[in-house]
Order: structure tokens, then C-alpha cells, then sequence
């Protein structure tokens, strides 16, 4: 990062859009369902199983990952499969776990 003399705060968009995208991540659940998803997609059952909580807290975390843009979920059939949204997601979540390790945090 370069520092200026006057610094260009972002819009109020662009950080109401980033603090609930900061939010998203400040939930052991969510990070959870992020951890997994970042190795293959699954659907809510699957991630219930693995996770040990109810199918439906889990539709309801995955429903405000929808929101802040993280997950996506993709039909098929009667199921739906849930994926990371983008490889941006990819790198924030990979990221934050380096910076972790390698802090000793």
C-alpha cells in the first residue's frame, strides 16, 4: 500500500459491503461451512453430517453467505450443491489462514 498525503476513504458502499463481508467470515459456523466448501461442494445435509449441527442452522448460515456474495448454491435435481462463489472467496479464506499459521495467533 502507498500512503498519500490525503487518502481516499472508500464509499459508504463499498465499506458496508465489506464489513458484512467481514462479518460473514466473524461466525465459527460460517467459517466452518467456508473451510469446507473451499475443499469440494457439498449440500446441507452433507455439511450437517460433518459439521454435527441441524440441517436447518445450516440452511440458515449458508442463506446469509448467499447474501454477502460467498456462496453460491447449484441445483441438481432435488438437491442443491453449495460452492464457494468465486476464486476471490478462495483467496480471502487462504489468506486469513496463512496470516493465522503464520502468526501463531
Amino acid at each position: 500500500m502507498t500512503k498519500s498525503n490525503n487518502p481516499q476513504l472508500p464509499s459508504f458502499l463499498e465499506l458496508e459491503k465489506s464489513v458484512q463481508l467481514f462479518k460473514a467470515f466473524g461466525d465459527q459456523t460460517r467459517y466452518k461451512i467456508l473451510f469446507l466448501l473451499a475443499e469440494k461442494n457439498l449440500t446441507v445435509n452433507e455439511i450437517a453430517d460433518i459439521i454435527g449441527i441441524s440441517q436447518s442452522a445450516i440452511s440458515h448460515q449458508l442463506k446469509l453467505l448467499r447474501q454477502t456474495g460467498l456462496v453460491r448454491g447449484l441445483r441438481a435435481g432435488q438437491k442443491i450443491n453449495y460452492q464457494l462463489s468465486d476464486r476471490h472467496v478462495i483467496t480471502i479464506f487462504n489468506q486469513v489462514r496463512e496470516h493465522v499459521r503464520e502468526k501463531n495467533i
